[in-house]
């Protein structure tokens, strides 16, 4: 490749940088996907015959993960009466031609599969994949000046194929995600520049180029354009601005309200030249609000998931039916802000692509899928991408067969909200754990405060609380931190860290102030019924669990904890539904051996102590289970006859807690006079009474 451009250089420059290194390859073998397709061997394009299927299979077997069958490239590329196979074949042997060494096989076949192995080759659109991958926002300057280079031009600029509609799909969202992955690179390069650089200029002129209506592009420009004292332009770049977002009936407020506040760092510039006319008319499309640094939130638009045309008997509903349920379920959670099915689809009915239409309504993630029946299932594929840095955060395939479409749409709806709110939180998690503590606004000191809350230690614990603390001084209307706040004085309790009272009645003071913010949040209430608990008032706790759920019926926190609860004095039946519903609803739970341990604790007072003994062994698996975890193990193991095993868990809850015995495990729950007496008996088996 050439050598990176300096400082000061201008995207043009990049841009013929990358064009010219077709011709200015190091020794070997290179693909470029972006802009016309090529091939350059030791410095010398390969010839390619004239065929845009060739190309348009080589490029399709490149970014193809596993190996593809021949009837799905036949499918792809082919919808002609004459055999397609014999062209297929065809393909193969130029592409083979083009790409294979002597004594190196890059195309492959093993019976009805093909695939390249382009390992040692060096693909631009795989090096553009990889990044982002990796994460643009964690590459320094320089790695991405050298990805800029790369974007020549459109992936696969100017191949169209004529009757493959499967491959025009293909190519649409490939397009998107790189053009998204092109600007994430352009604005993180500006955001490593001074603002007034000529370099940062230049980059935000191809954003402005590749996404008219991001307006964080236009806010750059406009602090570019002051940086430099060009007052004027910057009212001339605001007034067209202005025109271009209404005419596509755009808020444009949050852009106005963004140069005001950078007109106010600059104002012994140069006098405005001209006044800006703004349209008094509301825009039918609303963008995320924007918060203040200390109260941001995460932001999420599910986009209307697309129909795949041979779905018999509900083209025209099931995918939009299936968009709306998910968007309706994610905002129940009340975790993060859901932009509102009217916008997402409004945009879409203008075939605004998915990326494009994240930076419009300003967002942090975007969720896309689609819905197909084949061969008598039902497949739904799912992908949430952060924005602005065109990361694919999470991808998913869902199968089933079609017995009861809304059965299996509603089933599919829970694992996607479930697995898109987890991806998430994970996500912004970790972006709070890479931040310096002071520098914390609330939403990631509340992240933070999770992350210490579930290593369920007594110092961990405490940390937690000073984050929660932190996050609420930062944002009182804060309704989760006050939860986790409540859950923190949950634990004190519940493991015998502090006083019980006191912090039994700190958990209700917490989680009555979480209702008073927000008595519409699941977790909210999720708060207040653990704490109902605590205080001896089972009904009242179930009362408000089951407000929760009903709330949010995908609040897996909610369900696991009316396990928890029957578990021990309630309907053992309804504890084993309720766990096994919070595990469907979150698989990874951080809270995952509860909702084993109470299966089990249900298991055992129904006199299934070997089903006890197994729920029990899981719960005492997870790497985050703690002592209380262990005496559920050890008691419904001497219940099941396994008396070494229940000794060993003996031995190691004695090791931690050398005073542990039967009085212990009895007061932690709220059993009812027979569970007592079972858990006792269990307890005498193994010498803890």
């Amino acid at each position: 490749m050439d050598q990176l451009v300096s400082v000061g250089a201008s995207v043009e420059t990049h841009v013929e940088s990358a064009r010219s290194g077709l011709s200015s390859e190091a020794a070997g073998l290179s693909l470029r996907l972006f802009g016309p397709l090529a091939i350059v061997r030791d410095s010398v394009p390969v010839v390619l015959p004239a065929s845009r299927k060739l190309r348009a299979l080589l490029a399709y077997l490149t970014l193809a993960p596993h190996p593809v069958s021949r009837s799905r490239l036949c499918e792809l590329l082919w919808d002609v009466p004459n055999d397609p196979r014999g062209e297929l074949r065809w393909c193969l042997s130029k592409l083979r031609a083009a790409l294979d060494e002597p004594d190196l096989r890059r195309v492959e076949t093993e019976g009805d599969a093909v695939a390249l192995r382009l390992a040692d080759i060096r693909v631009d659109a795989l090096e553009a994949a990889e990044a982002a991958a990796e994460g643009i926002d964690t590459l320094g300057l320089e790695r991405l000046r050298s990805l800029l280079q790369l974007f020549a031009g459109d992936f696969l600029d100017g191949l169209e194929l004529d009757r493959s509609p499967h491959f025009a799909s293909w190519l649409t969202a490939q397009r998107r995600r790189f053009g998204s992955c092109h600007v994430a690179v352009l604005e993180h390069i500006i955001g490593l520049l001074p603002p007034e650089a000529d370099e940062a200029a230049a980059c935000i002129d191809k954003w402005l180029e590749l996404a008219p209506f991001d307006g964080r592009a236009h806010t750059a420009l406009l602090e570019n354009l002051a940086r430099r004292g060009q007052i004027g332009a910057c009212e001339e770049h605001l007034a067209t601005a202005a025109e271009l977002f209404h005419s596509e009936e755009l808020d444009f407020t949050p852009l106005r309200e963004a140069w005001q506040a950078i007109r106010a760092r600059h104002s012994t510039a140069t006098p405005c030249a001209r006044s800006v006319p703004f349209a008094a008319t509301q825009p039918s499309i609303a963008q995320s609000e924007p918060e203040p640094a200390a109260t941001r939130r995460a932001s999420l638009a599910v986009m209307p998931f697309a129909e795949d045309a041979g779905v018999g008997g509900f083209r025209g509903g099931l995918a939009d039916g299936l968009t709306h349920d998910i968007i309706t379920r994610l905002a129940k959670l009340r975790d993060f802000f859901v932009i509102a099915r009217g916008s997402v689809f409004a945009l879409a009915e203008k075939n605004i692509a998915p990326e494009d239409a994240g930076r419009r309504l300003n967002v942090d993630y975007v969720a896309t899928g689609s819905v197909r029946n084949l061969l008598g299932r039902v497949m739904v594929e799912v992908e949430l991408s952060e924005v602005r840095t065109a990361r694919i955060v999470w991808a998913e395939t869902f199968e089933h067969k079609p017995d009861d479409i809304f059965i299996v749409l509603e089933d599919i709806g829970n694992s996607i909200v479930s697995s898109i709110a987890a991806e998430i939180a994970t996500v912004e998690r970790n972006r709070a754990l890479l931040k310096a503590p002071n520098s914390l606004n609330a939403w990631e000191a509340y992240h933070r405060g999770l992350w210490h809350m579930y290593r369920f230690t007594r110092q961990e614990n405490e940390l937690a609380q000073q984050f929660f603390h932190e996050a609420l001084k930062l944002d009182p209307t804060f309704a989760r931190a006050y939860a986790g706040l409540s859950f923190t004085h949950w634990q004190n309790a519940f493991q015998r860290w502090g006083d019980r009272d006191r912090e039994a009645a700190l958990a209700f003071e917490s989680a009555g102030h979480s209702l008073l913010v927000d008595d519409r949040n699941p977790a909210a209430h999720w708060a207040m019924g653990r704490a109902l608990w605590l205080r001896g008032d089972q009904d009242g706790s179930l009362l408000e669990l089951a407000k929760a759920v009903d709330l949010s019926p995908n609040f897996a926190l909610g369900h696991y904890s009316l396990s928890f609860v029957h578990s021990q004095s309630g309907d053992p039946q309804s504890a084993i539904g309720s766990s096994d519903h919070s595990r469907h609803l979150s698989p990874f739970d951080p809270l995952l051996f509860g909702m084993m341990g109470a299966r089990a604790m249900a298991h055992a007072r129904l006199g299934e102590f070997s089903e006890a003994a197994e729920w029990a062994l899981k719960a005492a698996a997870r790497p985050n289970a703690h002592v209380i975890i262990l005496a559920i193990a050890a008691h419904c193991l001497a219940l099941a006859g396994r008396q070494d095993e229940a000794r060993n868990f003996a031995a190691a809850i004695r090791k931690a807690l050398p005073d542990y015995r039967a009085d212990d495990f009895i007061a932690t729950f709220r059993f009812d006079r027979d569970a007592e007496a079972l858990f006792r008996n269990g307890a005498k088996l193994i010498g803890l009474n």
